[in-house]
Order: structure tokens, then C-alpha cells, then sequence
């Protein structure tokens, strides 16, 4: 009963969007609907992206091949998922993978991160792994830390890794700051039930490259040459980015594109200004009815975490459907996390 409780209340905080409801969905949308209730729970952070199927077939299964399937240890990803969480500023997330370290009873690295306490994680392993992504930030560290892994299982702690680079982005925009909107004092108690009891059910092994059916088979791009050696990660990225670049290119304008596209391949993973004055220089050339577009998509891709409700309306008063919001910050979100993987998997890039 709690559990349902819980998935009722975090479907309804998905904003801006209104996607099928699991009852009444068809066709591609009710079969990842159901495979997402049979696998994990109906995380809104997969169900935001209903108005284009495609997509969120993609990234359920980015999330399902990375995070939730395969051979490595799920707390390993878990704590992954909550440290980049952390670093984008998404709570969000953050209250969900704490949660879940709860759930595979690694209760001091969940506080430990919610916390930014790093060097209190007892475990060795885990903390290298925390300390690999956070080190790993920008293309500027000194201080950089080796992967704590091997090359066998890269591809999903890569994968798990740019999949929350992407979805903390999404997160920020389409859902609130926390996982329930619940008093500070009540929202203790219900995350440690929801650990003690759905969370151990979702913390479960899955059999790899059950999602690949939902998705085109296609060529995986070089930048993405670490999840080669697993079908299954490298299936599920090949697909989505497909997906993702097809909606991209049929709602935002070519000059947004190239706009975002510079924007994004000249940046080092430094925290943007939030005076936004970087935001109003970028978009002085593209023509004024595109400027909505152009705000939209470099604040998603560079600084998610200050996207507000005018710059939504803003851009619906251009596109009004939700497939056009979905689309273009779907793709903004994806040219960043790309770019992020561009220097978090350089050991282990290969040719493809």
C-alpha cells in the first residue's frame, strides 16, 4: 500500500507535460509502461518523456541496460547515480539514489552524499568510485582520478554515469525538488519504508538487453566507443541517440542547432553564471522569433538547474506541444552528457 502510494504521488509531479496515463497508453508507449511497472517502478523521470515514444523507450532503456541490468555491483552504480546527481544539482535524483543505496543497506554512503561528506564513505571502493566521478567534473582537474574499475565494466558504469548526466538535466526541468512533496520530518521516515520495502524489490538483478526490442538497431557513434563491449549498453545508447537527434532535428531550427552545438563543444564543464547575461550575449545573433528556442536549449544543456517556468512558457508560446518540449530539451540534454563523456570515458574510448 505504501509503495502504491508512493509511485501515485511521483507520477504526479511531473510539470509542463501531460503524458498517457498507464491505463489508457497504446501502442510503443503502453509496452515500455508495462516493462517499466514489471521491472523497476513508474519513475517519472522515464514517464515525462510519453509524448514521443520513441524517446522514452530510448531512455528507459539507457537507464534499464546501465544502471538496473548486468554484472556489476549495484550499489557501485547506485552511488555513481547519486554523486553526478549531486554534482548537477538535481535533489531530485539525489533523494532517489540515496534511497536506493538504503535499499542495498549502504546507509552511510547514502548520507554521506546527500550529505557531501565524501571522505566519511568507509569503503574503499566505494569511495574511489565517488571520488572518480567528482574528480572528473570538468576538463580543467588537476587532480584527476583514475576509473576504479576494469574495461569489462565500463560500459555500465560509464553508461550509468552519462545517463544521469542526461536525466539530471530533464529532472531539473519536468520535476520538483524532491522525490515526494512531503514535510522535511515525514519525508525521513517514508524514504527508510520505501528503502526497507519496494526499494529492495527494485534494487533486484535484471537479465541484460530486455528494453532492446523497443529501440532501432543502429550504428553506435564514436564518442560512445566505451560501450562497445557490451550489447546490450551500446544497443541501448545506439537507439536513443537516434531517437533523440531525429526529434531534435525535426522541431528546434538548424541555427539553434549549430548555436547550442558550439556552445556546448567550447565548454569545460564549468558552473555557469546565474546572471544569465551569458545566456542574452549567445542568443544576439539568432534571429528573435528562434530566441525562445535558443534560450531553452543552452540553459538545459548548461545550467538545467535554472530553467524556470518563463523560460518554458516562453517557448511554448512558439511550441506549443508537448512533443516540441520533450524534443528540444531532450536533445539539449544529450549534446551535454555527450560532451561530458567525452572526458569522463577517455581511457577507455576505443574505435568503433
Amino acid at each position: 500500500m505504501i509503495a502504491g502510494a508512493i509511485r501515485d504521488q511521483m507520477v504526479k509531479t511531473i510539470k509542463y507535460v501531460k503524458p498517457a496515463a498507464f491505463d489508457s497508453a497504446t501502442g510503443l508507449t503502453a509496452q515500455v509502461y508495462q516493462q517499466l511497472q514489471e521491472d523497476f517502478i513508474p519513475a517519472p523521470l522515464v514517464v515525462l518523456h510519453a509524448p514521443i515514444p520513441d524517446v522514452m523507450a530510448g531512455v528507459w532503456s539507457i537507464l534499464r541496460e546501465t544502471l538496473l541490468a548486468g554484472d556489476v555491483d549495484r550499489s557501485h552504480k547506485e552511488a555513481i547515480a547519486a554523486t553526478v546527481s549531486k554534482t548537477n544539482e538535481c535533489p531530485f535524483c539525489v533523494d532517489a539514489h540515496t534511497v536506493m543505496l538504503r535499499a542495498t543497506s549502504d546507509h552511510d554512503v547514502a548520507d554521506a552524499i546527500l550529505h557531501g561528506d565524501y571522505d566519511g564513505i568507509q569503503d574503499p571502493q566505494l569511495r574511489a568510485i565517488v571520488q572518480w566521478v567528482l574528480s572528473n567534473r570538468t576538463t580543467e582537474t588537476t587532480n584527476a582520478v583514475l576509473p576504479p574499475f576494469s574495461q569489462p565494466e565500463a560500459p555500465e558504469m560509464i553508461g550509468t554515469a552519462i545517463t544521469f548526466h542526461y536525466i539530471n538535466r530533464m529532472v531539473n526541468i519536468f520535476l520538483g525538488d524532491s522525490l515526494l512533496p512531503l514535510p522535511s520530518v515525514m519525508k525521513g521516515i517514508t524514504y527508510r519504508l520505501y528503502a526497507a520495502t519496494e526499494g529492495k524489490r527494485v534494487v533486484r538483478g535484471l537479465t541484460p538487453g530486455r528494453s532492446l526490442k523497443f529501440l532501432p538497431q543502429t550504428h553506435l557513434p564514436a564518442d560512445l566507443s566505451w560501450a562497445a563491449g557490451n550489447p546490450s549498453v551500446a544497443g541501448a545508447f545506439a537507439g536513443f541517440v537516434r531517437a533523440v537527434e531525429a526529434a531534435g532535428e525535426r522541431i528546434l531550427p538548424e541555427p539553434v542547432r549549430v548555436l547550442v552545438d558550439e556552445r556546448v563543444q567550447a565548454w569545460k564543464g564549468e558552473t555557469m553564471s546565474m546572471s544569465r547575461r551569458w545566456v542574452e550575449d549567445a542568443v544576439m545573433d539568432i534571429e528573435v522569433m528562434h530566441r525562445a528556442a535558443a534560450r531553452l536549449t543552452l540553459l538545459t544543456a548548461l545550467a538545467s538547474y535554472q530553467v524556470d517556468s518563463r523560460i518554458v512558457e516562453d517557448f511554448q508560446s512558439h511550441y506549443p506541444d508537448d512533443e516540441q518540449l520533450i524534443a528540444a530539451t531532450a536533445w539539449a540534454s544529450l549534446r551535454a552528457a555527450r560532451r561530458v563523456g567525452l572526458w569522463l570515458a577517455k581511457p577507455f574510448r576505443m574505435a568503433v
